[in-house]
């Protein structure tokens, strides 16, 4: 069976979910596109951009992102770290990627904005210089993480370990220094 290889080309309201879209696609825009439960494995996307797309419980077995943008998409329960991570690189804008999982993925200067990221697990993962912009990180599991010059100014709802996780040079406002004590029980009031 030969895979499919499409460049500069823009699938709209397309439904992926009873098709397995294998192959490449280069400098490909999806708007609007239904990749739930689908089998992504093995399927290279290079400087892609999905919109308004649903990949929730999509398969990712080896499934290489390669700068690809992810804007206003719903990214349920999904395991980055199955995707390749050879070049690996994401960008997220108001995405939902609530219960999803990057154990041990690369991700230094990954940007999320305004992002939902409730129980995302980051365990092991490298966040080196990532930006967490406007993001709700309720229950969020960060755990041997490396945390060193990201941006949690403006995030929301971390519970993070400082003792369990790398934060050098890492950024907070002073509203969000709750995240960091909370494991000690300790109330702070203003």
């Amino acid at each position: 069976m030969s895979r499919a290889y499409a460049a500069d080309q823009s699938f709209s309201a397309a439904d992926f979910t009873s098709q397995t879209p294998a192959g490449e696609y280069d400098q490909c825009t999806f708007t609007g596109c239904d990749f739930s439960n689908a089998d992504l494995s093995n399927t290279q996307f290079q400087d892609c951009v999905f919109r308004d797309c649903n990949l929730s419980l999509a398969q990712l077995h080896q499934t290489a992102f390669r700068n690809v943008q992810f804007k206003q998409c719903k990214l349920l329960g999904l395991h980055f770290e199955d995707c390749n991570p050879f070049l690996l690189e994401m960008h997220f804008e108001q995405c939902s990627l609530d219960l999803s999982t990057f154990t041990r993925v690369q991700l230094k200067k990954t940007v999320f904005r305004a992002c939902q990221l409730e129980e995302t697990d980051f365990t092991e993962a490298n966040l080196q210089e990532a930006v967490f912009d406007a993001c709700n990180l309720n229950r969020a599991v960060f755990r041997q993480t490396n945390l060193e010059k990201a941006d949690f100014r403006t995030a929301l709802h971390y519970s993070i370990d400082p003792e369990a996780n790398r934060m050098k040079g890492a950024r907070f406002s002073i509203h969000g220094v709750a995240g960091l004590l909370e494991k000690y029980g300790v109330k702070l009031e203003g």
